[in-house]
């Protein structure tokens, strides 16, 4: 018998029985949260053209889609990410007088990716999209929600790490070096690689106060006080806005009790072009890549015709429920018992 009858291809497999029902659980407990913070659900096709996720966009590298064509000739790919697609349809169908606008989603998304060894390449994601509201208070949110999903799920300890991309392209910009020297720096910011980053500026013509704060960006993480030090660098009104910003988020989180869940970093920055300000991720014990990424992207709806601001963020539940499994956490545990055991 042909193998391929009876196996899956690599990066996908079959779910039944407990595994399942558990993910089925879970899935539930987590809608909840959405429903408290009143976030409608909102359901975008598997498909979608090509353009939907181009370079233009800044989303998926197109040699991790999956791609084909339509009896037309036109080229459609899997879904890599749920944010173009959602800002894809609320373009298409939202009035003007629907927004701010809060969605929730769920569903498979797929990247052809051989870049990590047993990462799956269907993954279910949840998550949300705040659309059309501008402010630090809109970051916060978003923030609260995915704190509260990941106490929902039963994790005790996790923690929220917090960058601000405007920061770094203000002070990529007032460098005055060209697009290939700057992503090369971006690269090895996000990497933490303090010998190349140091190895390349020092070959530019980039002013001195320029070379110092960028090599220090992998270096200015922690709590809030982490603030200060960042504004020794912040020369620029987009930099003193960036770190204003995350002041007024700090402040919002710590009246919600939240705060003690996240931390800083200015070197935390996200290979998706369409970022445009707070970029953050989750991280527990038991994976060694982000639980949760989100951020926002205040130009992405632009490139479908409607300039909205908007701030979101994606949960990979895949992930999720293996540190869950790796932590010995029953499924199913009620946030309010957590938030009282961790008070105590």
């Amino acid at each position: 018998m042909n193998n391929r009858v009876i196996h899956t291809p690599e990066g996908v497999r079959d779910l039944y029985g407990r595994n399942k029902k558990n993910k089925k659980m879970l899935m539930h407990k987590l809608d909840g949260v959405f429903d408290r913070y009143g976030y409608d659900d909102i359901e975008t096709p598997t498909l979608e053209y090509f353009e939907v996720f181009s370079s233009d966009i800044g989303t998926t590298p197109s040699n991790e889609l999956y791609k084909f064509f339509d009896r037309d000739g036109n080229t459609l790919v899997l879904r890599p990410d749920f944010t173009p697609s959602v800002a894809r349809a609320v373009s298409m169908h939202f009035s003007d007088n629907a927004f701010p606008a809060r969605l929730c989603y769920s569903g498979s998304t797929f990247v052809n990716s051989r870049e990590y060894q047993g990462i799956l390449k269907e993954s279910t994601q949840m998550g949300i999209e705040l659309i059309g509201d501008a402010s630090a208070a809109a970051d916060a949110e978003v923030i609260c929600v995915i704190c509260d999903l990941l106490l929902s799920s039963g994790l005790k300890e996790f923690q929220v790490s917090i960058g601000e991309v405007n920061f770094f392209k203000s002070l990529a910009e007032r460098s005055g070096l060209n697009e290939e020297t700057v992503e090369t720096i971006r690269q090895l910011i996000s990497s933490k690689n303090y010998f190349g980053i140091d190895e390349v500026l020092d070959q530019s013509d980039a002013p001195s106060e320029i070379r110092k704060a960028l090599s220090e960006l992998p270096q200015m993480f922690g709590g809030p006080e982490i603030f200060e030090k960042a504004l020794q660098y912040a020369v620029s009104p987009q930099e003193m806005e960036a770190v204003r910003r995350l002041g007024d988020i700090q402040a919002i989180l710590t009246e919600k009790g939240l705060d003690r869940y996240v931390s800083y970093d200015f070197g935390s920055l996200s290979k998706y072009n369409y970022y445009t300000g707070i970029i953050f991720s989750a991280f527990t014990y038991g994976s060694g890549e982000p639980i949760a990424r989100g951020g926002r992207y205040d130009h992405l709806l632009g490139h479908f015709g409607t300039d909205r601001p908007a701030v979101g963020v994606g949960l990979y539940l895949d992930q999720l429920i293996n540190c869950l499994q790796r932590q010995m956490i029953p499924f199913g545990q009620d946030e309010e018992m957590l938030r009282k055991g961790d008070a105590t």
